[in-house]
């Protein structure tokens, strides 16, 4: 059973590691920043605090889901998180 839970986490940080730079190509184009600022602002937000933690399940959304809830996030203070999540 040690051995799945591993895999899983394994698998989920994978999965992070590919999403994190579609979210900073998001970030960069609708925002016309550079890399440096989106990797700023995406580090420095309570979104990456929740979706870098596998059980909130917010890898499932896609890199524009994930921009729109930092948008929200930026812009409110708050976030609307999906049932889904």
């Amino acid at each position: 059973m040690e051995e799945l839970k591993d895999y899983d986490i394994s698998q989920f940080k994978g999965i992070r590691e590919m999403l994190v730079p579609l979210i900073i190509r998001e970030i960069m184009r609708s925002r016309k920043v550079n890399e440096d600022e989106a990797f700023r602002l995406l580090y420095a937000s309570f979104l990456y605090s929740k979706f870098e933690k596998e059980a909130t399940k917010l890898w499932h959304l896609s890199p524009r889901a994930l921009y729109e809830l930092l948008t929200e996030e930026l812009e409110t203070g708050r976030i609307t998180f999906p049932e889904e999540a």
